[in-house]
């Protein structure tokens, strides 16, 4: 995870890029499952739970999550868990660390 620069910078580029919403790619690979079904599913659950977090995450941010094999056992409340554990741990959540959407 990175965050894109601040305003406060001489160079006019970095000013453009500090005014960019944030960004989310999520990488998940055969080796969770061979099935594209199981793979995109997974994929759809994070993109859902990512909505739900949007509003509490601040602007900037370049997010990848790189998904484990792990998570073809979680059901959806798991996976929600799992991401606000680590969105918090990231400290990329305005400033709540500790709150719950659960």
């Amino acid at each position: 995870m990175a965050k894109q620069p601040d305003l406060g910078t001489d160079n006019p580029t970095e000013a453009l890029t500090a005014n960019q919403p944030t960004r989310v790619g999520i990488s998940i690979s055969l080796k969770v499952s061979k099935k594209a079904v199981i793979r995109n599913r997974i994929k759809r659950q994070i993109r859902a739970g990512l909505r739900e977090f949007l509003p509490r995450i601040s602007q900037g941010w370049d997010l990848v999550f790189i998904v484990r094999p792990s998570a073809v056992e979680c059901n959806y409340r798991q996976l929600l868990q799992e991401l606000e554990q680590l969105l918090a741990q990231a400290e990329v959540l305005n400033g709540d660390s500790r709150g719950s959407l659960l």
